[in-house]
């Protein structure tokens, strides 16, 4: 049996270059602390999730092509092709998929960056509920935590589709400080991953609450 193809970072970088033209040709994106994203090696962006257009923006104005875990449903058709073919991963949330867990560590052995939804996902975008698979990426793939807060207008009237912001509107996309989940004793039980999950999700919501006072969201 071949283990599953590691998704193409050339594909990412496309679809970096097409989301960078369909976010500012849509919306105004304002992005803030990107230089706090490493340059190189194995990565993964923590991303809130509260409109459709989330995993897009960060793919569009992050600084680095960016693999982000996609629900299976997306994946059909036409969409399924161009998703897949922009290097992104398809996961079936319904079990424990180890063809997408298996490509995820691909991105990070291969010192990708991999983008990751921790609510499971969209809802209030408050980072209020981690599932446990952040923390078995980071702690399994060695790799640092930046925490993303995507923050769009969506309370504002004007929209013409309810999971987007208005259009022409001013979306805040704020990179954190990267930080290590693990704690440092390499240990993979479900109690360190627990551990790792809770001391993430307190980094996440730190960074969210700034992230608002700075962008006065």
């Amino acid at each position: 049996m071949t283990s599953p193809s590691v998704p193409s970072e050339k594909g990412a970088e496309v679809g970096r270059r097409i989301g960078v033209g369909l976010m500012y040709g849509l919306w105004k994106p304002r992005v803030l602390g990107a230089w706090r994203v490493p340059t190189t090696g194995p990565l993964i962006f923590a991303v809130n999730h509260a409109h459709n257009i989330d995993g897009p923006m960060v793919m569009g104005v992050a600084p680095r092509p960016t693999h982000f875990l996609i629900k299976k449903e997306a994946f059909v058709g036409p969409l399924g092709q161009f998703l897949t073919g922009i290097g992104q991963v398809q996961v079936d949330r319904a079990s424990t998929d180890r063809t997408a867990i298996a490509r995820a560590l691909g991105v990070l052995e291969s010192g990708g960056v991999l983008g990751i939804f921790p609510e499971g996902t969209r809802g209030e975008g408050d980072f209020a509920s981690l599932r446990a698979g952040l923390a078995y990426f980071a702690v399994r793939g060695g790799a640092p935590i930046v925490p993303v807060a995507v923050l769009g207008s969506s309370e504002r009237p004007g929209r013409l589709i309810k999971a987007l912001p208005p259009l022409r509107s001013r979306v805040d996309v704020v990179f954190g400080d990267p930080f290590d989940a693990g704690d440092s004793s390499g240990r993979r039980t479900r109690k360190a991953l627990d551990e790792a999950t809770e001391r993430i999700q307190k980094q996440l919501t730190a960074h969210l609450e700034n992230a608002r006072r700075l962008t006065g969201r």
